[in-house]
Formats: C-alpha cells, sequence, structure tokens
C-alpha cells in the first residue's frame, strides 16, 4: 500500500495533522456526494428542482413537527448567512411545502400537508435506495455512530478555528 496520502491540496498538508487534510478531502467528496444523493432523491419523490439547502430544510422544519423559526434552522444547520436559509424559505412556500406564520416580529415555518407528503416519499425512497443497499453492504451502524460523533467534534474544532481567523 502506498505511503502518499490522499489530500486534494498537498501544499496544505501538515506535519503535525496530516490526517486533517485526509478529513478534508474525504469531507468535501462525501458532501458532495450526499448533496448530490439529497437531490435527486427529492426529485424521485416529486420535488425537482430543489436544492441540496432548500432539501435539508425542508426535513428540518418538518422535523418532530414542530414549527420552527428561522433562527432555529440556521442554527441547527451551523450556518451564519440567514439570507440563504431566508431564500431556501422563500421557495418552499411558494412551492407550498413550506408555510409561514407571522407572530408578533417572529415569522414559524411549518410543513404544508403537501411538504409532510413530501418527506414521507422521500423517506420511502431512501429506505430502497440508501438503506437497503447500507444493509447489503454489511456496515457495521456503530462504526458509522461514531464517525457522526468524531463529525461533530471536529465541527468544533472548525468553528473555534474560523473564530481565531476571523480576529487576525
Amino acid at each position: 500500500m502506498s505511503s502518499k496520502r490522499i489530500v486534494s491540496s498537498s501544499h496544505l498538508v501538515s506535519e503535525q495533522a496530516a490526517e486533517l487534510s485526509e478529513f478534508e478531502f474525504g469531507l468535501n467528496m462525501a458532501v458532495n456526494a450526499y448533496h448530490r444523493w439529497i437531490v435527486r432523491c427529492m426529485a424521485a419523490a416529486g420535488q425537482d428542482g430543489l436544492s441540496a439547502l432548500d432539501v435539508l430544510v425542508l426535513h428540518l422544519v418538518n422535523h418532530r413537527e414542530r414549527e420552527k423559526r428561522l433562527s432555529d434552522l440556521c442554527f441547527l444547520l451551523n450556518i451564519e448567512d440567514s439570507h440563504v436559509v431566508n431564500y431556501a424559505l422563500k421557495k418552499l412556500t411558494k412551492q407550498d411545502l413550506v408555510a409561514a406564520e407571522r407572530r408578533g416580529k417572529e415569522t414559524f415555518y411549518a410543513t404544508t400537508d403537501e411538504g409532510q407528503a413530501a418527506c414521507r416519499r422521500y423517506r420511502d425512497i431512501r429506505e430502497d435506495c440508501l438503506i437497503a443497499s447500507h444493509a447489503a453492504l454489511g456496515h457495521d451502524n456503530p462504526e458509522i455512530g461514531e464517525a457522526a460523533r468524531m463529525l461533530r467534534v471536529l465541527s468544533g474544532l472548525y468553528d473555534q478555528a474560523a473564530r481565531a481567523a476571523a480576529s487576525l
């Protein structure tokens, strides 16, 4: 096996943490594959033309059948620029997947019946296409759980590094 690291930017590889460069390359590939998957899954569910962020926002609004505010969605997605999430909400509202209700100064968002149905169809397709393939490959679910935990830890590391860089 080759000792060369699989990275996208060899000039950024640090002797102190070369694995971070490998992680970043893998993360970029995984994010792009995941975004492609969720867009195509939602298109198969009958909602063509949505971006990856639109799909994520729709599922978050639908999550636990509780209304959400723009700030809640931005927080859950770890997105600072609320304008991009707001744009997704407007698009989903225009397509009658999400409804907005103003209460005082706040706007609350909830999925419509059509939005809930789209999420159910998405889940069915996810079961058929993704979960069935995952099960057939025999992947170890505890390992995936550990990878998810590590992603959350590294998210904190990158957030802290972003704050440090912003203060320079």
